[in-house]
């Protein structure tokens, strides 16, 4: 940016005259502020599977990861670095429509006290079961009927970080779009394989690929750090609510638990996932050996 531009005014100006004919003006009105906001309330159908992500990091990892960029929506009186007008050069150059407002509505639309101007819709990345990379040795989870986003989330991180090689969801009960999932996985869900599936196609493409099926069940004699984890590893998790559905105790499994000693019997299946997880990652990786 220019300097000696200070002004709301002249920025506005400044951004209006630079990307003249490629960026539209919108206000609270405008229909992709309404289309923003429905996204971010999760209060509409959401076919397409758009989620907006907001600030430099997000909008950053998105480009990372060649995301589908369906708008960009930047506020002028927010952008104070090069690196923000930096990301918005690029995402005018990609994105299939590009949008200037005032701060007034950007703040309309921000989930953040002190926004930096910048946000995005995304498209989802779609991914099947045969998007998963088959390596010798491999650690997949698999959500049975999860309801709340933030756990999702959560997991889906998780999986990330002890770099697992997807995430499969069954009888999915929370959207893959839901901002509270998309915030809980912290860009997570941008690098590795979300697939949705029915039960039948997961369990034969398991079955098929010499996968090691492990229920995480508090009610299990066999507690988790007990487990070899070699070979090709897959972590069923149930809901919140229900646990694991019924069917997924009549495959060929393994019931593993978590040791509980104070007066809680169970954990945050976030957390209890998580930990399994690891314990896997690091046996598979040849980190633990117990």
């Amino acid at each position: 940016m220019e300097q000696g531009i200070k002004n709301a005014e002249e920025k506005m100006d400044y951004f209006a005259n630079k990307y003249k004919g490629k960026i539209e003006f919108a206000g609270m009105q405008h229909p992709k502020i309404k289309q923003i906001k429905g996204i971010i309330d999760n209060s509409k159908p959401n076919p397409k599977k758009l989620f907006v992500v907001e600030g430099i990091w997000a909008l950053d990892k998105a480009k990372k990861y060649n995301l589908e960029i369906d708008s960009i929506l930047f506020c002028p009186e927010c952008i104070f670095t090069p690196e923000a007008e930096k990301i918005i050069d690029e995402f005018v150059k990609v994105a299939g429509n590009s949008y200037i407002v005032s701060k007034k509505v950007f703040l309309k639309v921000s989930e953040r006290e002190n926004p930096d101007g910048l946000m995005a819709i995304c498209k989802l990345p779609h991914f099947e079961l045969k998007d998963i990379k088959l390596k010798e040795k491999n650690l997949v989870v698999i959500l049975d009927g999860l309801e709340i986003p933030g756990n999702i989330g959560t997991i889906i991180r998780s999986v990330d970080g002890v770099d697992g090689d997807g995430v499969i969801l069954c009888n999915r009960k929370a959207r893959l779009t839901h901002p509270k999932l998309i915030k809980s996985s912290q860009g997570s869900n941008f690098t590795i394989p979300i697939v949705e599936a029915e039960m039948d196609e997961v369990t034969d493409w398991l079955y098929k690929n010499n996968f090691k099926i492990y229920l995480t069940d508090t009610r299990a004699q066999k507690e988790y750090y007990e487990c070899d984890f070699d070979g090709r590893v897959a972590i069923v998790a149930g809901s919140e609510r229900y646990g694991i559905s019924r069917e997924w105790y009549d495959t060929n499994c393994e019931l593993i638990s978590i040791p509980m000693y104070g007066d809680c019997d169970s954990l945050n299946v976030a957390i209890a996932t998580t930990i399994v997880l690891y314990e896997a990652g690091l046996k598979l990786k040849g980190k633990i050996n117990r």
